[in-house]
């Protein structure tokens, strides 16, 4: 018997699982950035104001539709800048380390320039510590966070490809509405939807035409792979040969908030309206490809 089996459960400080209050259908939602409780001995160096720009904030609540279209919805509740769930495990970040890390380390480019599995930076130019964090600091929120947090992803997918044959996850996240300023003009302004599903390498290319369909229809403007193709949690679960599949939505902040003080702007409602649509195309997609397999 797996854990999760409860409508609503919740592991304090780790994550929520909402559980489907119609008839289930194989799909699984997570928001693994919209966590808003900051744990006490997080002991950051950085204003409060620019540490929760990292936040995917309201993007939980965005997605909030799912259980009553059948699907599963998880949300974590600790913040990405406290240990980043949608990074490898071993995408460790040497220089914030005070000794060396005694495991395997696999560090990405993000991780290289302070964005890793901990940040050491909280943006460019601004360290997130006042000092370096010890070993047993980090296993703590890899055993404590990380961990639990992907297990129940884990359990969710499980439950769903066991019952039904396959599951489509759907891997939920906000952009800032511009890139960067090493950008060349001409690419600054973000699409506002990018999907990812690594260069087609985690979900069926149904899914992801199903997905993009639904948003132009509704008049948004939507890039594959631009520029995020999609980091651990899609990669991980991603396994469209085994009928699981999974793809990674960022959403424009601009489209729905102030994006320097987080307050929901007046574009909120539409898109809520909006991603509902979505949320109940997803789930009928999935009931009618597990439908068409049961005929075959």
């Amino acid at each position: 018997m797996h854990l999760f089996q409860t409508m609503n459960h919740i592991e304090p400080g780790i994550f929520v699982r909402h559980d489907p209050l119609a008839e289930p259908v194989p799909v699984v939602f997570d928001s693994p950035h919209s966590g808003t409780i900051y744990p006490a001995d997080f002991a950051y160096a950085c204003p409060p104001r620019l540490l929760r720009q990292a936040e995917d904030a309201h993007v939980d609540i965005l997605f909030g539709a799912a259980p009553e279209a059948g699907a599963t919805l998880i949300a974590a509740l600790f913040p990405r800048s406290y240990i980043d769930v949608n990074r490898g495990i071993e995408d460790i970040d040497q220089q914030l380390l005070d000794q060396p890390w005694p495991g395997p380390i696999s560090a990405s480019d993000r991780a290289r320039v302070g964005m890793g599995l901990v940040r050491r930076i909280c943006r460019p130019g601004l360290s997130m510590y006042d000092r370096k964090l010890t070993v047993a600091e980090i296993r703590h929120r890899i055993e404590r966070y990380y961990r639990p947090y992907h297990r129940a992803v884990a359990d969710a997918i499980d439950d769903a490809a066991a019952r039904f044959g396959a599951v489509w996850h759907v891997n939920c996240h906000s952009m800032p509405s511009s890139r960067g300023p090493r950008v060349p003009i001409g690419g600054w302004e973000r699409a506002d939807f990018v999907l990812g599903d690594r260069d087609g390498t985690t979900c069926g290319t149904g899914f992801r035409r199903l997905v993009q369909g639904t948003l132009e229809r509704l008049g948004y403007d939507v890039r594959i792979n631009d520029p995020y193709k999609g980091v651990e949690l899609v990669r991980r679960f991603g396994q469209p040969q085994l009928g699981r599949h999974s793809l990674q939505i960022e959403v424009n902040r601009r489209l729905y908030m102030n994006e320097e003080t987080l307050v929901p702007s007046d574009g909120f409602a539409q898109l809520k309206r909006d991603l509902d649509i979505l949320v109940a195309d997803i789930a009928a997609y999935a009931r009618d490809q597990i439908t068409a397999a049961a005929a075959d």
